[in-house]
């Protein structure tokens, strides 16, 4: 028995001292701003950016010329890979939604929606979005237009493509539309500013979605995203509607404080794609549920309360899944519904 003891404790310390270790490397690992100095010039003839200008010139034939004026002397933005190891999706939802929702932002955003009520009218009757939605993402991303980041865009994309490996091929896509998008709406490319993450305008896409889901929607021959307040607002409500938005139908439930069964534990650990039936969960949690439209199942949120670790949990709808597939932070989410609320009046 003693021998058995002595070899559990050997075994516990090992495990114990294996862990320490692990942490203790990936805590050593340099960040991708620590390799690199602030306006370090890009290597323009290393193969993924030789590779990057054969794409261009033989896919979207850009001429060689373009290329050289537009990526001449392009260089690092060591700011840009701070930030990205730092955003505030990270904070906990007790800290996260007061960055959004004050009186100041909800006292606006009901000025913007008597000042906008015919052009959200009409976003309602096309495209089936309601206006407090629309409006609280607006107010969310830029502050109603006021903050649309400052960042030059790019040497924002060229910054995450060739300096932050994790996520090097998504900016490098991000790249090659954004290039793309604005030859189609005949703007400089250098001229563009945006957020650290390579979003821009008052809608906060990424050049992909701009792309996908910008709208022309005061129909003067441009989707214009940074002055427009048609095609902005328009622009969000028609990103929800293509991720199957549905007007006037649940957004979210509250289902309690804690999870009663493994089924939502697993659910709510693996996020998004965590989908379980209405009836599973509130069978669970032993609620009553509205249904989902077209019975889809819905996600099992969790949201931090205080820094003592209680929680509130909540059913995500396909409406709020939507919103997720706009940015895939819960957190983001529910302060999107909250500040939408607020503006309703509820």
């Amino acid at each position: 028995m003693v021998r058995n003891i002595h070899s559990l404790l050997v075994l516990i310390f090992l495990a114990f001292a294996s862990l320490s270790a692990a942490m203790a490397d990936e805590a050593a690992q340099p960040k991708a701003a620590d390799l690199v100095k602030d306006g370090q010039p890009i290597d323009l003839a290393s193969p993924r950016y030789q590779g990057l200008f054969a794409e261009l010139r033989d896919q979207y034939h850009f001429s060689q010329e373009e290329i050289d004026r537009l990526f001449a002397g392009v260089t690092i933005k060591q700011r840009v890979l701070e930030l990205m190891d730092t955003q505030w999706e990270a904070k906990p939802y007790y800290l996260y939604y007061p960055l959004f929702i004050t009186p100041e932002v909800v006292a606006e955003g009901r000025e913007k929606l008597a000042a906008n009520k015919e052009l959200l009218d009409k976003i309602e009757k096309e495209i089936g979005v309601e206006r407090e939605i629309v409006v609280a993402i607006w107010g969310v991303e830029t502050r109603y237009g006021q903050h649309k980041g400052a960042f030059n865009l790019f040497q924002t994309l060229n910054t995450m493509f060739d300096a932050y490996p994790r996520r090097s091929n998504f900016y490098r896509e991000q790249l090659v539309h954004f290039l793309l998008l604005c030859r189609e709406n005949h703007v400089d490319p250098l001229t563009v500013t945006g957020s650290y993450g390579g979003a821009f305008g008052q809608t906060q896409f990424i050049p992909s979605s701009f792309r996908d889901y910008a709208l022309d929607f005061d129909q003067n021959g441009s989707r214009d995203v940074w002055n427009s307040t048609s095609d902005v607002l328009a622009s969000i409500a028609n990103y929800l509607h293509r991720f199957g938005w549905v007007f006037h139908a649940p957004i979210y439930q509250e289902i309690g404080r804690c999870l009663k069964s493994e089924a939502l534990e697993t659910a709510y650990k693996t996020g998004r794609k965590g989908l379980l039936p209405v009836a599973e969960v509130a069978q669970a949690q032993g609620i009553t549920l509205p249904p989902a439209p077209d019975n889809k199942e819905v996600t099992i949120v969790g949201l931090e309360l205080a820094a003592d670790g209680s929680m509130r949990y909540l059913a995500g709808y396909p409406n709020f899944q939507a919103i997720t597939a706009w940015n895939n932070s819960n957190r983001y989410a529910m302060a999107v519904v909250e500040l939408a609320e607020k503006l309703a009046g509820r």
